[in-house]
């Protein structure tokens, strides 16, 4: 014999209030994520465009500054970027500065450029490795650029250095 229940079966709900509850989790989830990124990663952006803003700044100052170091006798060389002798598939980049004593000359600057990437081409890495090997090359370079300029050219300023 079956034993009659007056108990309504309990269930989980209906699905249409499930729906809703669900829906309503997901909103106040995205207003917080919302929130947050307004209030933490909206300021980082502001001042990364402030940053940028101030480089862009920078950049027209490099300009003038430039031009008031060639004023002041000083010549930055362009870049010289070129394959080691051993191993040749390492690379250096110099960018160097020349402090003239007196009026800069251009063709003269130009003239050592090219003398100091010959020479470049001829180092091992083996010769310029550690704090030692860094200041021969500074010396050998100093060396060359004092024979080629015959003394017009006080110093050289190494302004990057980098070997991959």
């Amino acid at each position: 014999m079956a034993v009659a229940t007056d108990e309504p079966a309990k269930g989980k709900g209906s699905p249409l209030i499930m729906t809703i509850v669900g829906l309503l989790v997901l909103t106040v989830l995205g207003g917080g994520g919302g929130w947050l990124l307004g209030t933490v990663v909206a300021p980082r952006i502001k001042t990364a465009t402030a940053a940028m803003q101030t480089t862009k700044q920078a950049a027209g100052d490099s300009k003038q500054a430039a031009a008031a170091a060639l004023a002041n006798g000083i010549i930055a060389l362009d870049p010289i970027t070129a394959n080691l002798a051993y191993p040749s598939q390492n690379w250096i980049r110099l960018e160097l500065a020349l402090v003239f004593k007196g009026q800069p000359d251009a063709q003269l600057a130009q003239a050592i450029h090219q003398d100091i990437m010959a020479y470049i081409r001829t180092v091992s890495l083996q010769q310029i490795e550690g704090a030692r090997g860094m200041q021969y090359l500074r010396d050998d370079i100093q060396e060359r650029v004092d024979l080629r300029s015959e003394g017009r050219v006080s110093k050289v300023m190494f302004r990057t250095f980098v070997i991959e």
